[in-house]
């Protein structure tokens, strides 16, 4: 297995819980928010930049109750997890299987 592989299995394993799950959603649009915003303000890319940390570790803490999967595989989990949310559609698919179980 390719170390990204390895790293993308972690990360998953890591992210188990719902509410932690779309946190790291939200932190993944504040980041590319935070690289789109450099060409305006960059205030608002430190701003943004905090508050990806503070929403992925707040899950961590209070909901997953681990440690974050950067402490392990540091550096490639930002691509991994960027990849996540693509594949997830920023929480879409989730929250579609969510209420589809709730429905049925």
């Amino acid at each position: 297995m390719s170390y990204f592989q390895e790293a993308k299995t972690h990360f998953v394993a890591s992210h188990r819980h719902p509410i932690n799950q779309i946190l790291h959603h939200l932190t993944n649009i504040l980041a590319i928010a935070a690289v789109v915003s450099l060409f305006y303000d960059w205030r608002w890319t430190l701003v943004c930049l905090v508050l990806t940390q503070v929403f992925a570790l707040g899950g961590h803490a209070f909901f997953e109750k681990n440690e974050p999967a950067f402490v392990k595989y540091p550096g490639i989990t930002i691509l991994v997890s960027i990849m996540w949310s693509f594949e997830n559609l920023f929480g879409l698919r989730q929250a579609w299987a969510y209420f589809k179980r709730q429905t049925a």
